[in-house]
């Protein structure tokens, strides 16, 4: 029996989902049917059954995965030393993030990290942020990038960088004359926004509330493309990330408005589970992260307002990446 086929079976359980596990691998649904149905030859017995949301372990199956759980474990850890004494980068790493993170702030230190480490396969995966905690303490993906980090025991917090948020609305609205707006101005104004359980909408509701506006929102979702349409079509404002509407802003489809009280920012975070062994390519990604000067410059009428924050944050990027190296 192949410890690989144990890996790919560890994973079937433990996200209910063949596509899912062969994504995870790299290879393709029809291998890991045939890798499962090797196993159950095997042993003469079924391993899985249909459940409502996919698969699930029968009680054989069960029994293999917890004790195939930890040989796949100590395998994994005995692959990333070898690959670190050899000086290896290569491997996978399962990512998991948010929407706004994943498509606004990652590309270009995903593309960096690509360029120097071609042989690390980078699987991106878009989840809610409490789902990626979960996932990390499960032990589904390798890390997270996530914004207004939660401290958690078992969780290593690392400081990414800040978005800045900003208003957004269609250009023919009438507060679209502005450059900035004071938040006042914005009492009786209708608004698109995150679900209620969303950091990044608590975090406006509370700029919002913290100067006397009470918002009426007409439309709610979970990710950032979808509030971006609604607000295209006239269906009320929104504040979001500023890197997140930067394309809209330049092709006329949105007017972005910064706050006369501003900036408020959104802090990012890179997170993974507290004494985990992280491979060689985990850690190189981190580093690409942290130190990177890969980050786009902002327009030449923000640069200025925001020159010292980005001295700093970089700063701290730097030394919050000594410190990891150190610890690791």
């Amino acid at each position: 029996m192949h410890i690989e086929t144990l890996k790919v079976f560890c994973d079937i359980i433990e996200s209910g989902s063949v596509s899912y596990a062969a994504s995870q691998n790299f290879v393709t649904q029809s291998a890991v049917s045939q890798q499962v149905r090797s196993l159950e030859d095997k042993y003469e017995c079924r391993l899985l059954e249909r459940a409502r949301a996919g698969v699930k372990p029968t009680p054989a199956g069960q029994i293999l995965y917890n004790s195939s759980k930890e040989i796949v474990r100590r395998f994994v850890e005995l692959e990333n030393r070898l690959r670190e004494i050899g000086s290896v980068v290569a491997g996978a790493i399962r990512v998991g993030t948010v929407y706004s993170v994943g498509l606004h702030e990652l590309p270009p230190y995903l593309s960096e990290f690509l360029r120097a480490y071609p042989q690390v396969n980078v699987h991106l995966e878009y989840l809610r942020s409490n789902k990626i905690y979960d996932d990390l303490i499960e032990g589904k993906i390798d890390l997270g990038v996530v914004a207004y980090p939660n401290k958690r025991s078992q969780i290593v917090t690392i400081a990414f960088r800040h978005d800045e948020l900003v208003l957004v609305v269609p250009p023919n609205d009438s507060l679209a004359q502005f450059d900035r707006v004071n938040v006042r101005q914005l009492v009786g104004q209708r608004f698109v926004g995150y679900e209620r359980d969303i950091a990044t909408r608590k975090a406006s509701d509370r700029i919002l509330r913290d100067h006397g506006v009470k918002p009426i929102y007409t439309m709610e979702f979970d990710n950032i493309e979808t509030i971006k349409r609604a607000v295209e079509i006239g269906q009320g404002l929104a504040i979001v990330p500023r890197s997140t509407v930067e394309q809209e802003t330049a092709r006329g489809t949105l007017k972005m408005i910064e706050f006369a009280e501003g900036p408020f920012t959104r802090p990012l975070a890179i997170i993974y589970k507290r004494g985990r062994e992280l491979s060689p390519a985990v850690r190189k990604f981190i580093d690409v992260l942290t130190t990177s000067k890969t980050v786009a410059a902002p327009p030449a009428n923000h640069a200025r307002n925001h020159d010292r924050h980005d001295k700093s944050e970089r700063a701290e990027r730097a030394e919050k990446s000594e410190r990891f190296e150190k610890s690791a």
